[in-house]
């Protein structure tokens, strides 16, 4: 995603982020601690690159909480359904807390039976598919996230409706030496949070992301995605992609999905039932997790010094940058947006709460 703070951001410490979103969630009748957990991973998104899908989601989360359209005290309930799979019923909870509960459940199972599949039904939106691909990765895993998204901003291959989400496909696979290869894609070519992203700080849209739902033809302006459609990824390829996710995802669990999935975008007091699903596999029912990491840095060195194409200086792999962002921001703090910050400072102003513009 491109970087759209660079030239106007103010940079602010994690824990400060972390405080501010912890006070507004609490606010909107989310227990303590609940609303820090929540907190800590919409920050820990911010920390790792996804923008879109942090902090800068906290006044819509607000605002569907307040409206009704989030249960901020839910019974999270866990069904185990066979010897590797379970079923989450999120209660409509926020998405945050159930994928949560959704990723421990898969973790337990793949530690019982090797491998994990978690279905997740009425849940919410809970930030980038990363977090809950990585979760799995940081005990010694392979993760496997996906979801349907909570709005349908793109067509199937061929047709004019917004019936597909950007349905996400996020892997976490544990390296030993070399960063953990984490691949975080949306099955567009960019996330709806973004065009939001650049909406808010009056950016124009690059050709190749929107275009007009009527004509076909670029929409460049953020503010008229309306009457827009996302572009998929490799055409046809990332339409059927997004297609079978959100089979895997909604159907298959009896979550939402096609048209009856809810804007949570335009509609802030209906349930959504958003539908995700984890799976959880443990290296070492393949191979000593040691050996396979060794195995996995040896073909990550050799990708890496193979020979660049003209205007490519180094080969990036996935999951290395998201690294080295981390590191960067938890030292010199997060950078938000003149835009996101006053949104922010609004937010606060309803909730009576001090302003994020006077913390340090």
């Amino acid at each position: 995603m491109a970087d759209m703070t660079a030239q106007d951001a103010k940079r602010f410490d994690a824990n400060v982020l972390r405080a501010f979103t912890t006070e507004c969630l609490t606010a909107c009748a989310l227990p303590a601690r609940d609303a820090a957990q929540v907190a800590g991973m919409m920050i820990d998104a911010d920390l790792a690159g996804a923008d879109a899908h942090g902090i800068f989601r906290l006044p819509q989360y607000v605002r569907r909480l307040n409206a009704g359209g989030v249960n901020p005290t839910p019974s999270i309930d866990v069904r185990k359904t066979a010897a590797a799979t379970a079923i989450v019923d999120g209660d409509n909870g926020m998405g945050h807390l159930v994928m949560h509960r959704a990723v421990e459940t898969a973790i337990e199972l793949a530690g019982e039976a090797g491998v994990g599949w978690v279905g997740v039904r009425r849940s919410n939106h809970a930030g980038p598919a990363s977090l809950y691909a990585t979760m799995p990765m940081e005990r010694g895993m392979i993760g496997i996230y996906s979801a349907v998204a909570s709005a349908n901003h793109m067509a199937i291959w061929g047709g004019s409706e917004p019936l597909l989400g950007t349905n996400p496909l996020a892997i976490g696979i544990p390296a030993g030496e070399f960063a953990p290869v984490v691949l975080d894609i949306a099955t567009t070519m960019v996330s709806y949070g973004t065009i939001k992203s650049y909406a808010l700080n009056g950016l124009e849209l690059p050709k190749g992301w929107l275009i007009e739902r009527t004509t076909g033809q670029p929409l460049t302006d953020p503010k008229r995605s309306s009457a827009g459609l996302l572009v998929p990824i490799g055409g046809y390829k990332g339409s059927g992609l997004a297609l079978v996710l959100g089979i895997l995802a909604g159907v298959l669990n009896g979550a939402a999905f096609g048209r009856d999935v809810i804007d949570f975008n335009a509609d802030s007091s209906s349930e959504t039932n958003t539908g995700h699903f984890i799976l959880a596999i443990d290296v070492k029912r393949f191979q000593p997790l040691a050996a396979f990491q060794g195995e996995l840095d040896r073909q990550l060195a050799s990708l890496q010094a193979s020979q660049t194409m003209p205007g490519f200086e180094t080969i990036r792999l996935p999951g290395a940058e998201r690294l080295r962002r981390v590191a960067e921001r938890s030292r010199n703090g997060v950078p938000i947006s003149a835009g996101l910050e006053t949104a922010l400072d609004k937010l606060a102003v309803d909730l009576n709460l001090g302003a994020l513009s006077g913390r340090t």
